[in-house]
């Protein structure tokens, strides 16, 4: 698949995810606001008929307590007015005549209608002038007993559909806090919901109620929705993950191919150089000729060597791709192998003008490792520092060793060559990959060796890393974990 297309079905998913996210985001949104709005609007109906409810209370007190003495009052008028009027009335009216008219008779009904009017009339003007003149100075826990409140608001809030615990305070005019009830937290920073008590006389208060779970309850109420959008998420996740790894393989297939191109070009090199001194040998001409058996002989050793050499370089990851078993790990003297490459690999280094030298300054060098795998390691290291010299300035490699803090045991392999661009530090180790050299075939490899030391240190216990400036050399620095000497003589 073209890398255009898996960025255009990228794209296109990412969107649709995206908005998917945004609809789910904004409909929990306005699910959580709809029923806080809701809830509010259930708050404030309860307390409004809790106001009205101690008002009325408050009415039935005043009421309960005048009425008999109002009713005392007009009763006592009332009997000493008819009593008087009874010694004068005449028997005539006591016992009004057969003829006595219809009419008569409905203006007495409407004097006594009147006379009761006046009566309830009086008694409520006097209950009401007794609210307002004694209401003030009654003890606010009469007015507004906390007891009174907290059954009030619970029925009024559960026949709004608020189950939900609550605490409530009562402020006075000033502000002033006058009680609370337990978990009631002043200058809390959560919701509360206030409403003033007996409005309507000189001395009124504040009912402030607060809901301490009020959050965890909307959003108990919403939670349905909140799986869908963690499987959204999930499945966001999913497809991003599969779109890094359809690119990683894709990468891989990429640096495959070049594997294979590169692998055809360096193994198509000797075959065809043996393939033609075969050719030559078979000539008459040459067999008579010591000197050009001499040189066809030679043509063919080094070019099955080169051939040998980059098969075993082929071999080598994948001997250790899966496992490192096949390792033989023993205790070896590092400088004293890292001598003998040098002596080895210094007439090739010679051979373009160039020098290695060596300061391998570790007192205690013994590192348990595989002794032909870590050889393999540092000619690796040279052979790369080689392949990848600046052909401006003669080659110039230079080894060393020391120990550091830790019971560890440090190796730099210094060149100055090309150098490695900071963009391809981080991929340096990676298998298949390589250094760009502006020409895919003028450096030869396989990108196999680093990633192949990469393997090997790491099985040793150690660590590799490089440092290097572009167009100035680069340094890799391998640690190994030593093994004390004491240790081994005992």
């Amino acid at each position: 698949m073209k890398k255009s297309v898996i960025w255009l079905l990228t794209i296109i998913m990412a969107l649709t995810f995206g908005v998917l996210l945004y609809f789910q985001i904004m409909y929990l949104e306005n699910m959580v606001k709809m029923r806080d709005e809701q809830f509010s609007e259930g708050v404030m109906r309860s307390l409004y008929s809790t106001s009205e409810f101690l008002e009325r209370e408050e009415t039935l007190h005043f009421l309960e307590q005048d009425i008999n003495i109002i009713e005392s009052s007009f009763y006592h008028d009332y009997t000493n007015t008819r009593s008087a009027e009874t010694t004068r009335i005449e028997p005539s009216r006591i016992f009004p005549p057969a003829n006595q008219n219809v009419a008569q008779r409905y203006r007495n009904m409407q004097e006594v209608i009147r006379s009761q009017y006046l009566y309830q009339k009086g008694l409520l003007n006097e209950v009401i002038l007794s609210i307002l003149r004694d209401a003030g100075s009654r003890p606010v826990m009469e007015r507004a007993d906390s007891t009174m409140i907290r059954n009030c608001l619970r029925t009024e809030l559960a026949n709004n559909g608020v189950n939900v615990p609550f605490v409530f305070a009562v402020y006075g005019v000033r502000g002033n806090l006058i009680y609370s009830t337990d978990g009631y937290k002043e200058n809390a920073k959560r919701d509360i919901y206030s409403i003033p008590l007996f409005s309507n006389s000189d001395t009124y208060y504040n009912l402030k109620v607060e809901f301490p779970t009020k959050h965890s309850y909307i959003f108990s109420s919403v939670r349905f929705i909140i799986p869908t959008l963690v499987m959204t998420l999930i499945l966001l996740l999913i497809f991003l993950y599969t779109i890094i790894l359809a690119f990683r393989q894709k990468k891989l297939t990429e640096m495959k191919t070049d594997f294979i191109n590169n692998m055809t070009h360096e193994l198509k090199t000797p075959i065809s150089t043996i393939s033609l001194a075969g050719q030559m040998l078979s000539d008459p001409s040459i067999r008579k000729s010591p000197s050009s058996l001499q040189h066809l002989s030679e043509v063919i050793t080094e070019e099955s060597k080169r051939l040998r050499f980059q098969v075993e370089k082929v071999l080598q990851m994948s001997v250790f791709d899966n496992t490192g078993s096949a390792l033989k790990f023993t205790e070896v003297d590092a400088n004293s192998i890292i001598a003998n490459v040098i002596n080895t690999f210094k007439i090739k280094v010679e051979k373009y003008g160039g020098s290695l030298t060596s300061l391998l300054e570790a007192d205690n060098a013994l590192v348990r490792v595989d002794e032909m795998q870590f050889t393999n390691v540092i000619f690796n290291l040279l052979d790369n520092a080689v392949k990848y010299m600046d052909e401006e300035r003669e080659p110039m490699l230079e080894i060393t060793t020391k120990d550091i803090a830790g019971n560890m045991l440090e190796i730099r392999v210094k060149d100055n060559g090309i150098g490695i661009k900071k963009d391809d530090l981080k991929r340096i180790f990676d298998k298949f990959f390589r250094v760009s050299t502006g020409n895919r075939h003028d450096v030869k490899g396989f990108g196999l060796g680093l990633a192949y030391v990469k393997k090997m240190i790491t099985l040793f216990g150690g660590n590799i890393s490089v440092e290097s400036e572009f167009g100035k050399g680069s340094t890799f620095v391998i640690t190994l974990p030593l093994i004390e000497k004491s240790t081994k003589e005992d």
